[in-house]
């Protein structure tokens, strides 16, 4: 089954860290990444630029309506994203923990709904 490993922080964590932690951090995450896809559950990542750079669309009443920045203010910002495979959701869970950022964010896991599910396959 499919999971969605959503990655929340606050940025400005990230812009106060000393170079080298946070040097070492980007290694951790590289490592991580490394381990994850030799194992062939990683089906997808990436880091996310800055919050400041989101743009948000709305449709209401048949019009479209775009905001820069997110959706809503938040503590904590989405900054990136694992999209895996795992047997169930014990195994997402303990491979979001894996995530170096999990000791000072979080980790939202979500499972992913196919197309094929929703055709009942």
């Amino acid at each position: 089954m499919q999971y969605l490993l959503l990655i929340y922080g606050q940025e400005s964590d990230w812009w106060n860290i000393p170079p080298a932690q946070s040097g070492a951090l980007i290694e951790e995450f590289g490592k991580f990444t490394q381990e994850l896809t030799a194992s062939g559950k990683n089906l997808g990542s990436n880091r996310l630029k800055d919050v400041a750079s989101a743009t948000t669309v709305r449709v209401r009443d048949g019009k479209r309506v775009v905001t820069d920045g997110p959706f809503a203010e938040t503590k904590e910002q989405l900054g990136g994203y694992y999209l895996i495979e795992a047997r169930d959701l014990d195994e997402a869970i303990a491979i979001a923990a894996k995530i170096p950022s999990a000791r000072f964010g979080s980790v939202e896991v979500r499972p992913v709904f196919t197309m094929e599910q929703a055709a009942g396959r």
